[in-house]
């Protein structure tokens, strides 16, 4: 295919408009079949990516690589041959061929913005899930909440390790500790549709399975965070794994005291614009910043996005003299672009599973394993519940790992921990667990009449 134009950045356009096409058909597809988005879109992308790899597109070569592109630039940059960085970096001669090609170039730079776009999607996602986060709901319920998310982040985080020990034990200890905090995740925004399609989303049962998926989130975020810290410095350390942890929390506390007066201050500055200009504005440039800080102390880019929607509100903006003509809020605002981008990321890791691992069946062992893992751990969590509550119900509700595992399971393969065979099984865990949750969670809370 010759991507070579006038303009530089039309293949770019081209390329990204085309993985957001397919996002676009695997969600209606999804929705057509009653199934979560997410999955429409996952599915996609593995579709798309193994034809399009095997039909020898070359771009498809490039984004199933991943980091690996990336890396491989890196070390040439820094004075390898490309051929040695190549050998260094996944299957060598697919993609040194397509780097040498005459598109190679452009091929690059429609892989890189695909990957950049793609993580743009996740920081908004997570942004969201933060600001429909409320403190409030989570007092009301925060006991019982904390047991069920207690019980739904150890128990899967126990059992994925023993069955990542068991199946697979020529894997490191660090690869195990990784595979383990994926199975600890939980997608709040599934169950949260699920219960809203039902019209069960005010029941008790409801609000402690979303007090619960909050409080697993943070906690999940904590343990990807200590696992990474882990990865970065090579090895397993108790005191730098409490110093991570330590530092995890004085982040989210910091940001928490602190936020509310950068916010106040930076909306002082900008109190001559226009309130929808200033709500952007301030919103993105709050969520960029808190994501950086994120990293910049060894923690998750995603830590910092969760923690900038937990603390911005529209309360904050109460101030400017149009704000009752003005109807859109925060969340009316940043949505759109979570829609666009957020979908490239599903999409992406789609393309990223390679089906032909799945002709071992030692990967299908390990994939079966985890999902029974993850199963069985998150169905205990239930137990964690009032016995007037319906457990299972709340297990079922804890259970799909959605976009949040897909999020933790691409952070482990970009650090290099997580392999190509590793990686599909757990994206299989997924796919099997998000699809699993809205059906029985239905038969089980029962579907009531909408109130009139």
């Amino acid at each position: 295919m010759q991507l070579a134009h006038g303009d530089p950045i039309a293949p770019v356009i081209f390329g990204v408009t085309g993985i957001l096409f397919f996002a676009v058909l695997g969600r209606y597809a999804a929705r057509r079949l009653g199934q979560p988005a997410v999955i429409g879109e996952l599915i996609m992308g593995i579709v798309l990516g193994n034809v399009a790899y095997f039909g020898g597109a070359d771009l498809f070569v490039l984004l199933r690589e991943g980091h690996n592109v990336f890396d491989i630039i890196g070390l040439t940059f820094a004075g390898d041959s490309m051929q040695h960085a190549v050998l260094a970096n996944g299957p060598a001669e697919k993609v040194l061929a397509v780097m040498r090609g005459e598109n190679g170039a452009v091929y690059m730079e429609v892989a890189h913005t695909v990957d950049v776009f793609s993580r743009y999607g996740v920081i908004f996602l997570l942004f969201l899930v933060g600001l429909e986060t409320s403190f409030a709901q989570m007092r009301r319920v925060g006991g019982e909440s904390s047991r069920v998310a207690v019980i739904g982040v150890a128990l899967p985080f126990l059992l994925g390790f023993r069955s990542a020990r068991l199946l697979m034990p020529e894997l490191s200890i660090i690869a195990d500790l990784f595979i383990a905090a994926t199975l600890g995740a939980t997608s709040v925004g599934i169950t949260t549709r699920v219960l809203r399609d039902i019209h069960q989303d005010r029941s008790h049962e409801a609000q402690v399975i979303l007090g619960a998926a909050v409080i697993d989130d943070i906690l999940g975020l904590l343990m990807l965070a200590v696992v990474s810290s882990i990865i970065v410095s090579g090895g397993l350390d108790l005191r730098s794994a409490l110093r991570i942890v330590l530092l995890a929390i004085a982040f989210l506390a910091g940001a928490i005291v602190l936020g509310p007066h950068f916010l106040k201050f930076i909306i002082h500055l900008v109190r001559h614009l226009d309130l929808v200009e200033a709500k952007m504005f301030i919103s993105f440039l709050f969520v960029m910043v808190l994501a950086w800080l994120a990293n910049a102390v060894s923690l998750a880019t995603i830590v910092g996005a969760f923690t900038a929607g937990l603390i911005l509100h529209d309360a904050y903006f109460c101030h400017w003299r149009d704000a009752r003509k003005h109807r859109l809020d925060i969340k009316d605002l940043i949505t759109p672009l979570e829609v666009i981008l957020a979908p490239i990321f599903f999409v992406l890791m789609g393309i990223q599973v390679k089906l032909e691992t799945f002709y071992d069946w030692h990967v299908l062992t390990m994939a079966g394993g985890l999902l029974v893992a993850a199963t069985l751990g998150k169905l205990a969590s239930g137990r964690g519940a009032a016995r007037n509550s319906k457990r299972l119900a709340i297990g079922l509700g804890m259970l799909p790992r959605g976009e949040v595992g897909l999020i933790f399971a691409a952070i482990g393969k970009s650090l290099g921990v997580i392999t190509d065979a590793l990686f599909s099984a757990l994206v299989l865990m997924v796919i099997a667990t998000t699809l699993l949750a809205p059906p029985l969670l239905t038969l089980v809370m029962g579907r009531e009449t909408p109130p009139d």
